[in-house]
């Protein structure tokens, strides 16, 4: 398990477009028809990882609470299917459906729509303003797997209560951790 720290990526950058297959409802889908009205969190994910199944259940607990609230949560995998089969779209939508994704769960075959973000970790964390313009990257919070600290999404929440109280974006942004994306 290496760990791979996020990219950076500018605040104010907004979020490069992209059409992608949802592995949930089997249809193509693109930012905007799915970007949230106050805000939208994307996070690039996938089925193997550890650090994307340590923060799993709190990811789908946060989305369901600030979804609520106009922020819309887009989960995007864009491994390597070809040497990571378990990441491919039938194995996505059983961990979609399994773990009861509230969001959609996208097929990033081309890996295009990483390198747009420069994406460089499973989990990675964006989140836009409804203009779409980056506010944050960075953790969920502190806890990765075997280091006992509970899994709060501090981070994430706080950079959303900002998007939603109009503030500006957080000064303190750590990276996210996680294992790297796998490229083609």
């Amino acid at each position: 398990m290496a760990l791979t720290p996020s990219n950076p990526f500018p605040l104010g950058k907004i979020a490069p477009e992209f059409s992608l297959y949802d592995v949930v409802t089997r249809k193509t889908l693109n930012l905007h028809q799915i970007k949230g009205d106050k805000g939208t969190v994307v996070v690039f994910i996938c089925n193997h990882c550890p650090f994307v199944i340590h923060i799993n259940p709190m990811l789908v607990n946060i989305a369901n609470q600030y979804q609520d609230k106009g922020i819309a949560f887009i989960a995007i995998s864009s491994n390597d299917v070809e040497n990571y089969p378990q990441d491919g779209p039938e194995q996505m939508q059983q961990v979609a459906k399994d773990l009861s994704y509230p969001f959609p769960y996208l097929y990033d075959d081309t890996q295009e729509v990483a390198k747009a973000y420069d994406a460089a970790c499973t989990p990675d964390f964006y989140v836009f303003d409804a203009d779409l313009k980056s506010t944050y990257h960075g953790q969920m919070d502190n806890s990765r797997p075997g280091n006992e600290i509970p899994v709060t999404g501090k981070d994430l929440i706080h950079a959303m209560d900002a998007v939603l109280n109009d503030q500006q974006p957080l000064e303190s942004q750590k990276p996210s951790i996680g294992c790297n994306i796998k490229w083609k």
